[in-house]
């Protein structure tokens, strides 16, 4: 099993996945081989999909659709997850994340950074979500924002 998380899918918009799945990984502390997948969507998706799967009839910036459970803070092993893996068998699939690059842009300009820094953190915030971290109550909120802050540290994409 190869010691990597793997961000498959569209590669816009000058975003470093490799260090930044790395960097993620080894916060995570996680051990085997993780797949993710990529998406870039216009507003009209995002809101469809944000509508269809979160019942929120509105654009968004980011969605993630994890395919595991109960995973937060858990080193995730391929023998736990044989139901998951795929096809060749040397990773295990961990969902999806959907970006809207427009979304994204308006708000780069709204925190007065880059793009590339705002879609960088958005598929941070997608990959946590993967691994079962969560903000909806401030407890949770906090520690995913400290993770948050030490991958963007850690990768060197700053505010």
């Amino acid at each position: 099993m190869a010691k990597k998380l793997i961000v498959s899918g569209d590669k816009r918009a000058d975003v470093d996945l490799l260090k930044l799945s790395k960097k993620l990984y080894e916060v995570l502390g996680q051990e085997e081989g993780l797949l993710a997948e990529l998406s870039y969507v216009d507003e009209k998706e995002i809101q469809r999909l944000n509508r269809e799967y979160r019942g929120v009839d509105k654009v968004t910036d980011v969605l993630s659709f994890p395919t595991l459970d109960g995973i937060k803070g858990k080193v995730v092993r391929a023998k736990d997850f044989p139901l998951d893996l795929t096809e060749d068998g040397k990773n295990v699939f961990i969902g999806s994340i959907a970006v809207c690059e427009k979304r994204a842009s308006e708000q780069a300009e709204e925190y007065g950074h880059t793009v590339t820094r705002e879609i960088t953190y958005l598929i941070c915030h997608g990959l946590l979500h993967l691994m079962g971290y969560d903000h909806m109550v401030d407890g949770e909120k906090a520690e995913m924002r400290a993770l948050e802050e030490e991958i963007m540290q850690g990768i060197k994409v700053l505010r």
